[in-house]
């Protein structure tokens, strides 16, 4: 219970305490308010109506203010000398971001106030807030949960995380029926090469091996080299035995693939060829309807152009090489192109996964 005078009480969707005094010599009902909060004095029952404790929003020209001088010091020695690997485990701080502040530092020197980052590409002052408490309570923000989806859960075998940020690039491949599809990217997500590789000698006449594997070495020898190969999971079931020709088929082409990109694990004994569940990619970029997944076409075409349209794209085609990805893309067609779109956005969703976990 509240002691003798004292009353919670709601003002425009904010509690208050108020203390409840009476004047002497007043009639009853006829008192005053003072809020134990704001500090202001004397409020009648009339004007409690209209009454506003709430702390006045932060402007943008108070970032500095909003911290003390031992947090301060402690947010711009974070951000003054971690690498872009480290900046990129903070929360919000993934892809772009973390490129922009690493940037930024090499050509403005050190932050030395918290108020320059809103010179930084891609941060707004609410932005850099959430950022400042990442780093000031870096297991969970106050008021937010944890995301429910975490991509990296769906990325197997199980590899080090600081392994994959150290990774320069990564070969994203997709394969399908009649083709093998692969996009090459960097950690900044620069398309260095995104193409396909077709074979109309597939699931024709007997199953030969020899078969498989002269088609799948024929395009393994075209694919870049990368620090990481990631692999889209077959999602057939084996248990559909209607699909079973089809489900070998995919099978088969996997397990060459990882022996054939996988050669050196016997060496260090390091997994360079990883799997990621397709339904996964799917839930990354909403193209999910019930249990199915939709095509990425549209998405794979908008992302094209934002990256001539907009100054920092989510993903960054050179210029040079633009051209000639729209017409590969156009060439392929709507029913040709679907594992060069999957290709991309698995690869897209890859990195955004990777920073986007703490």
């Amino acid at each position: 219970m509240w002691a003798p005078g004292v009353r919670r009480l709601l003002a425009r969707g904010r509690q208050c305490v108020f203390l409840w005094s009476r004047l002497p010599n007043a009639v009853l009902h006829q008192g005053f308010l003072r809020c134990t909060q704001c500090k202001d004095s004397r409020y009648t029952l009339a004007e409690f109506q209209h009454l506003d404790c709430s702390p006045p929003e932060p402007s943008a020209d108070d970032l500095d203010d909003l911290y003390t001088p031992e947090q301060r010091e402690v947010i711009l020695q974070v951000l003054n000398t971690a690498s872009r690997e480290e900046l990129a485990g903070i929360k919000l701080l993934r892809g772009r971001k973390s490129a922009n502040i690493v940037e930024y530092r090499e050509g403005h020197g050190p932050f030395t106030h918290l108020q320059s980052l809103l010179e930084v590409p891609l941060f707004k002052h609410k932005t850099i807030m959430r950022v400042c408490q990442s780093i000031l309570s870096p297991l969970q923000e106050p008021g937010k949960r944890e995301k429910r989806f975490h991509g990296l859960k769906f990325i197997k075998p199980d590899v080090e995380k600081k392994q994959l940020l150290a990774a320069k690039t990564i070969v994203s491949i997709v394969f399908g029926i009649r083709r093998i599809a692969w996009a090459h990217v960097d950690q900044n997500l620069t398309v260095l090469d995104w193409n396909q590789e077709e074979s109309h000698r597939y699931m024709k006449g007997p199953y030969l091996p020899s078969l498989y594997l002269e088609e799948i070495s024929s395009a393994v020898s075209k694919i870049p080299k990368a620090d990481f190969f990631i692999l889209e999971k077959p999602s057939i079931s084996i248990q559909n035995t209607n699909l079973f020709p089809v489900t070998l088929h995919l099978r088969t082409i996997e397990a060459m693939l990882h022996g054939l990109l996988g050669a050196h694990y016997l060496e260090d004994r390091r997994h360079r060829v990883l799997s990621v569940v397709r339904t996964a990619i799917g839930k990354h970029f909403q193209l999910m309807v019930g249990e199915a997944r939709t095509s990425g076409r549209e998405l794979v075409q908008q992302l094209m152009v934002d990256s001539v349209t907009q100054e920092h794209p989510r993903v960054l085609f050179p210029r040079d090489a633009l051209p000639r990805y729209r017409r590969l893309f156009q060439k392929a067609g709507p029913d040709r192109g679907e594992e060069l779109c999957d290709a991309l956005l698995q690869a897209v969703a890859f990195y955004e996964f990777l920073f986007s976990n703490s």
